[in-house]
């Protein structure tokens, strides 16, 4: 069977695979706080008929070898985390970051994991979840008689409660970073959470240690730029019929074997 169709065979799979990773792209471009995947693929292994820089005589050695590749595989994928365009909501509890940092929600099971997304909510106890319910950490809780929330850029919190003159402070929103945040993992949900290659998450207060500032009334899109996956798409698709049409090649060459010898 000719090498060339298990060849052409592993870049399809590879445009392929591309080509669902531009599809989850444009189907999040209105995902709050969605960061783009993008795809690294790498050739795989060769076979070395002849070596390079081997010796054809005593006194000359070979200036090239014949090293025939076998395909291309997916080397990995990997988030993008450029910050996305902020959309003003005017709602108080939402909340953008301008910068590096991620804020700390906790799951049922107890693990901290992290979210670009600031589409907070109250819930019944007064609690400031996500959309999917889970507490900021740290804790935020405010009081039913609150007639008016204010979250400064640091993260401070002040309510202005009924009946009573000035603010009422209600705690400290930190955020966290990581040396790598491009290891961290996706859980879904606009969640992530710590791996080895991520590093340990860092807290911090907004706007100190590099970490980006908070903006309230404003929520973070996602970095989906559509044309760009667009040209991604076309240029994908063009790989794919080249693909496709050296396997038609190779099939041809085989049936005028077929047919003549």
């Amino acid at each position: 069977m000719s090498s060339s169709l298990w060849i052409s065979k592993t870049g399809l799979a590879a445009q392929d695979a591309k080509l669902q990773a531009i599809s989850n792209n444009l189907a999040n471009v209105n995902t709050t706080g969605f960061k783009r995947d993008r795809i690294a693929f790498t050739d795989l292994f060769y076979q070395v008929q002849r070596q390079p820089g081997g010796q054809v005589d005593e006194l000359n050695d070979l200036p090239s070898g014949t090293q025939m590749g076998t395909g291309v595989k997916i080397a990995g994928s990997q988030k993008v985390f450029t910050t996305g365009a902020l959309v003003t909501t005017d709602q108080q509890l939402d909340l953008a970051i301008e910068g590096q940092g991620f804020f700390q929600v906790e799951q049922s099971n107890g693990e901290l994991s992290y979210t670009r997304d600031g589409q907070f909510f109250r819930n019944a106890d007064g609690m400031m979840v996500t959309s999917g319910g889970l507490p900021l950490i740290p804790e935020i809780a405010i009081p039913e008689d609150a007639t008016a929330v204010t979250i400064g850029e640091d993260g401070t919190v002040t309510a202005e409660i009924a009946g009573q003159t000035g603010g009422d402070t209600l705690g400290q929103i930190n955020t966290v970073n990581f040396i790598n945040p491009a290891g961290l993992e996706a859980l879904g949900g606009n969640l992530y959470a710590e791996t080895d290659s991520s590093g340990v998450a860092v807290e911090g207060i907004p706007g100190e240690q590099g970490l980006g500032r908070l903006q309230q009334g404003a929520l973070e899109s996602s970095n989906v730029s559509v044309v760009e996956e667009m040209v991604e798409m076309i240029s994908t698709q063009r790989a794919y019929e080249m693909n496709a049409k050296v396997m038609s090649a190779s099939d041809e060459m085989m049936q005028f074997l077929n047919q003549t010898v």
